[in-house]
């Protein structure tokens, strides 16, 4: 039986994915776009020369000396008020200050860096703040991130491994707390990075609605208060010529997470994903964009890093917490056509699954999307498109509203 489960969640956590079905996941997001936005700083105008200097002990009343060259600034400070609406979490606002700023201002190569604090908030009872930055080095040698956070999140939850056609019995999982989380990478050549990451976590859950669902999801003791610590590494290419709305390239990642009790968690698992992007110009203005995203954890992994189908935007049309299981894929297409006057429309379709091992995933199980979408641009010279998408699954239909395409 499926259970609606209210959860408050680690916006910490979701920084490590970054996926943008989550609130908070949206805002850490937006924490790691920002690096792109700002302007390129202004050059500082020259101290003019000697012969430029106003002669004054020969013309009487004029200035002394030439007007002193504008300061050059040192980065651009970005506010982030942004509403949306996630299928998991509900509506609300992210809202929040970010700077852009280069660590070097003669470093040309490296994009620029950001640093920035953002809340957000949704009618669920979904609560999060977040710092976080990420920060670009060494004509795009280095490259690292961080951030730290803590909130509450709530959302419905259908207990683990359920199907298409199962009886739908949920729960509301009320989850709360904190987490750190780091990231260093290296250039390798070939414009791949690699390098380790840490993320730190402390948690703690409890079922909301006072009698226990029957049928419905129960929290094994040992996740109803948890801390998980995990080292891990991330590889990764990015090969796209924007990184808000890209017409051509590729975006690639491939990340593993070990949490051990050596290094404070109080469970020992694993959790691996890879996703990759393209995107392809078909003529001016429209732009084919596909994605294929696979996810595997181990044997005893805790609910909340299971692999969660509808989140990461795979796919939209279901709502993340309802399937999830030890192995996903999902794969899906879209079409991107930029119309007059800031306005976009896109059609997207996919298709996925979930299930304890890849050998039991069944053709008959599959999780089929597809829908439509609207956008607006935001920010003409970065291409930041606001977007509202209406997808439709198996099991029903979600619509979410947020900052940037869905991959």
């Amino acid at each position: 039986m499926a259970i609606r489960i209210k959860i408050t969640l680690d916006p910490v956590r979701k920084l490590g994915r970054c996926n943008p079905a989550g609130v908070l996941a949206t805002l850490a997001c937006i924490l790691t776009a920002l690096t792109l936005t700002a302007p390129s700083t202004p050059g500082q105008k020259p101290d003019p020369s000697p012969d430029q200097q106003l002669d004054t002990s020969d013309v009487k009343g004029k200035t002394k000396k030439a007007a002193d060259p504008p300061k050059k600034k040192r980065g651009t400070i970005i506010p982030i008020p942004i509403p949306i609406k996630s299928p998991t979490f509900g509506a609300g606002m992210i809202l929040g200050l970010g700077y852009v700023f280069r660590l070097r201002e003669e470093d040309e190569i490296s994009p620029p860096s950001t640093v920035a604090l953002a809340f957000a908030f949704t009618n669920s009872g979904t609560r999060g703040a977040v710092l976080g930055g990420r920060l670009y080095f060494a004509e795009n040698k280095y490259q690292a991130a961080f951030a730290m956070g803590k909130g509450r999140a709530v959302y419905d939850f259908y207990g683990i491994g359920q199907r298409p056609g199962q009886p739908e019995v949920f729960v509301t999982l009320h989850q709360s707390g904190g987490v750190v989380f780091g990231e260093f990478m290296r250039n390798v050549g070939k414009n791949i990075f690699v390098g380790p990451r840490y993320q730190y976590r402390k948690l703690s859950v409890h079922v909301g609605g006072g009698e226990p669902v029957p049928g419905g999801f129960i929290i094994p003791p040992i996740d109803l208060t948890s801390t998980t610590a995990s080292l891990g590494f991330h590889v990764q290419r990015d090969l796209r010529d924007n990184t808000f709305y890209p017409t051509k390239g590729s975006f690639w990642n491939i990340k593993a997470d070990f949490f051990g009790k050596s290094i404070g968690s109080n469970r020992t698992y694993q959790t691996y994903r890879a996703d990759y992007n393209g995107y392809k110009t078909m003529r001016k203005g429209h732009v084919l964009a596909y994605r294929t995203s696979l996810c595997s954890v181990s044997d005893k992994s805790p609910f909340y890093d299971l692999c969660l189908y509808g989140a990461s935007s795979d796919l939209r049309g279901y709502t993340a917490g309802k399937f999830q299981d030890q192995r996903m894929f999902a794969s899906q297409a879209e079409y991107r056509v930029e119309l007059p006057y800031r306005f976009g429309l896109v059609g997207f379709a996919g298709v996925g699954g979930v299930a304890q091992r890849w050998k039991d995933l069944r053709f008959d199980e599959l999780l089929p999307a597809a829908g439509a979408g609207l956008r607006f641009k935001l920010d003409k010279k970065n291409r930041i498109n606001y977007r509202i998408d209406l997808g439709f699954g198996r099991s029903g239909h979600t619509l979410s509203m947020s900052v940037t395409e869905a991959f």
